[in-house]
């Protein structure tokens, strides 16, 4: 199961969330693995770090024999290769490059590792590039969902603005200009449609609807992903309980552990400048107005479930 979207959308929660189903098991944004994992030893989500959690160690082992700097580095060129936005028109036409197959390689043999040392049917990764899940596409031994994450593109802008420390080193997290995060929303969600059109399975899920009401949302997307049946019974009341999770990198809450609040991060509607907000909304409207949000509205209505996730099923928007 592949969690794709802008940063700062959701995405984490989702993937803590679907981690609490039986036969899951969250991995993180495998992406960064290789870089904070394998070379950088930043600490899994149980606070071990990388290099000496047990659950990674075991993973490495089956997965390589054991990972290296090495092995990290040869994952990194090749990435630099073949796995970047601009190479997606090329994979979407199936024009594979060099170097291509050695990179799902790579991640085929550490989704199938962390299965077996889980003992889970399915693995997530939260890597939320569009372009890696182009890549992930072409292999023969993948059998990839992608779960894509939307936001509105204003209260997106309005995160990424924020000064936000990374728990693992104390550094601040990357902060980007209210236009760059609005190009970047526009062409990463655009890359997930056009995956939906050459046939991926694309199920689309906005951040506002599983905030509105968890237990539907997420009752509606396990079945659409031929889970149902599955008690969600970590959710209540607006809470859900989160245990401990083996992730590999992500953002500060990919460390949460025990009762988290599911309200609503809504500060952008007070807080964000009008300048933003509108020039946000007008680099984005065409494909807002498709999400379902509003220009001129402020706020997504608090209940407004999206049509494709209602009566537990997934309709015609879930691809």
């Amino acid at each position: 199961m592949f969690i794709g979207g802008l940063g700062r959308s959701g995405t984490t929660l989702l993937e803590r969330l679907l981690g609490e189903v039986p036969g899951v098991a969250p991995l993180g944004e495998v992406v960064h693995l290789w870089e904070r994992g394998v070379i950088g030893k930043e600490p899994c989500g149980c606070g071990e770090p990388f290099t000496t959690c047990p659950f990674w160690r075991r993973v490495g082992i089956r997965a390589f024999g054991g990972w290296s700097t090495g092995l990290a580095d040869r994952i990194l060129t090749l990435r630099r290769r073949v796995d970047r936005t601009r190479h997606i028109p090329a994979l979407a036409a199936r024009r594979c490059r060099v170097g291509l197959s050695g990179y799902t390689r790579a991640y085929s043999r550490v989704y199938e590792a962390a299965a077996q040392v889980a003992g889970g049917r399915v693995v997530v990764d939260s890597s939320k590039h569009a372009s890696l899940a182009f890549c992930l596409r072409t292999s023969p031994v993948v059998d990839m969902s992608v779960v894509h994450v939307v936001r509105d593109p204003r209260a997106v802008a309005y995160s990424w603005r924020k000064q936000i420390t990374r728990p693992e080193d104390g550094t601040p997290m990357t902060r980007w200009p209210s236009a760059w995060t609005a190009v970047h929303w526009l062409v990463q969600n655009l890359a997930f449609e056009l995956l939906a059109r050459r046939g991926g399975t694309v199920i689309r899920v906005r951040y506002e609807d599983l905030l509105a009401d968890p237990p539907a949302v997420m009752q509606a997307l396990l079945t659409r992903l031929g889970l149902g049946g599955v008690a969600v019974t970590f959710l209540r009341q607006g809470v859900a309980e989160l245990s401990v999770a083996h992730t590999c990198a992500g953002n500060p809450m990919r460390f949460a552990a025990g009762p988290l609040d599911l309200s609503r991060d809504d500060n952008w509607c007070d807080r964000q400048p009008r300048l933003h907000r509108w020039l946000v909304t007008a680099l984005t409207w065409p494909l807002m107005l498709q999400y379902g949000y509003r220009p001129r509205d402020r706020r997504t209505p608090e209940g407004a479930v999206a049509p494709w996730l209602t009566a537990g099923v997934a309709a015609q928007e879930c691809r």
